[in-house]
């Protein structure tokens, strides 16, 4: 495919379903090309590709196992083969098991850094090479800033309990990732931390238990997928955020949980 379009294209991980598609869908409506990466979700990734080929110019599906290490390496090349080019990354997908200090294993631990953490950064190195291929540095003359990566956290980093222990670890592995490579793959990408609250509900909450806790905040309210969809949009457009991690959640970050909302 050509690399001509003008639209910019931009790979966001666990993009089928839940949050991940509402970061598309935003961007999508904001003029962004978007490969949609999942897993298994093989409908879900196919009806979001479709709407978001309704309100941008291209979308296209891409199916990869983040454990893997052989096919994350290949993952943004095959965007590259079928799209043009990539332009930005958002790293959205969550492997979200529960474990606790009492249960943990290397096993789980494991599980939670590959595809948490170990997948963000090699697509990372993967966008950092394909940039550096395509604006190539001349001589005596230094590189521009020409993309940006988006690290999806959590707000339980700043407000920390024991559980879901590996996939804790595995978000604080991301968020020290942040800062280091925003130092390593600068000028050419920015890379910055967007940690939500509490925003979607789950298997572990009915309705009104999800609103109550949405509501402990002290802006009374935590975030909404719309409003990590912008922030995730706000950062990639400003040209003069890297290194950092914006909290989008109502403030919950400076109350006290004992417990993970979904365990409350």
């Amino acid at each position: 495919m050509s690399t001509t379009h003008s639209a910019p294209t931009v790979l966001v991980t666990g993009a089928a379903k839940r949050l991940g598609r509402e970061i598309a869908l935003a961007l999508a409506a904001s003029g962004w090309r978007v490969a949609v990466h999942y897993r298994d979700s093989v409908e879900d990734a196919t009806e979001t590709v479709a709407d978001c080929a309704r309100l941008t110019r291209g979308a296209a599906a891409f199916r990869c196992n983040l454990g893997n290490e052989t096919a994350v390496r290949n993952l943004l090349p095959t965007v590259v083969s079928q799209m043009g080019r990539v332009d930005a990354l958002v790293n959205s997908a969550s492997t979200f098991e529960h474990d606790t200090p009492q249960t943990f294993s290397f096993a789980a631990m494991e599980k939670h850094l590959r595809s948490n953490a170990g997948a963000a950064v090699l697509l990372s190195q993967a966008l950092h090479a394909h940039m550096a291929e395509r604006f190539p540095q001349a001589d005596g003359v230094a590189p521009t800033t020409t993309g940006a990566i988006v690290n999806l956290l959590d707000q339980k980093l700043w407000n920390q309990n024991p559980d879901f222990f590996s996939y804790t670890l595995s978000k604080a592995a991301l968020e020290a990732a942040t800062t280091m490579l925003a130092m390593s793959l600068s000028p050419r990408l920015r890379v910055v931390g967007v940690a939500p609250g509490l925003t979607l509900t789950s298997h572990l909450l009915d309705d009104s238990k999800f609103a109550a806790l949405h509501k402990l905040s002290p802006l009374g309210r935590s975030s909404t997928a719309q409003d990590v969809a912008s922030t995730v949009l706000f950062a990639l457009q400003n040209q003069s955020i890297t290194g950092t991690t914006l909290l989008v959640d109502g403030g919950q970050h400076l109350m006290r949980f004992e417990r993970d909302f979904s365990l409350m």
